[in-house]
């Protein structure tokens, strides 16, 4: 039961960065481009959930996402699968405590994305290459995901915690007892 309160409150905080990032970042944007926030949301359940959880809710939410707004379905899900599964594969290499730490798995999850994204756009619709224009808009939504980052890692560690505590099964007990 505590499980599907939890997933039910990752769908609706997944409804909500949608409705962020359609209605308050089209106002809020840095030369036309808008954070992602839903890369900031997967690597978070990756980290804090395990790979399993991260890479299964990376793809239902890439596929929503699509659904919604996308040009075809399955790139934003494959992507953010991807996502999820680097940052349940990163929970066991590096310290989630860290600040610092958590800036910089946001930002080479964020160049992870942006690259695979295009690359796969650019097979899918044989889009042109335009290396300035993706270098600059990268550079853009690197530091606006950093930003907004730093702003909300309070809630990323409080809600992070909580996941964990529900998705892994971290009660160990040593022969001794």
């Amino acid at each position: 039961m505590k499980k599907l309160t939890i997933v039910i409150s990752l769908i609706i905080i997944f409804i909500i960065i949608y409705l962020l990032q359609v209605n308050f970042f089209s106002w809020f944007n840095l030369a036309g481009i808008k954070p992602n926030l839903f890369i900031i949301l997967i690597l978070m359940i990756g980290l804090f959930s395990g790979k399993g959880i991260g890479t299964a809710l990376g793809i239902f939410f890439g596929i929503s996402l699509d659904f919604f707004v996308g040009k075809s379905i399955g790139i934003s899900g494959i992507m953010l699968g991807a996502i999820g599964f680097i940052g349940g594969y990163l929970d066991k290499n590096f310290s989630k405590d860290s600040r610092i730490t958590i800036i910089i798995m946001i930002t080479l999850s964020t160049i992870i994305y942006e690259i695979g994204y295009y690359i796969l756009s650019h097979f899918i619709h044989s889009a042109y290459i335009d290396i300035f224009s993706f270098t600059r808009i990268l550079f853009i939504e690197l530091i606006y995901n950093a930003i907004i980052t730093i702003i909300i890692y309070p809630l990323i560690m409080k809600f992070g915690y909580k996941l964990e505590d529900s998705f892994k099964d971290n009660k160990i007990l040593t022969r001794y007892f």
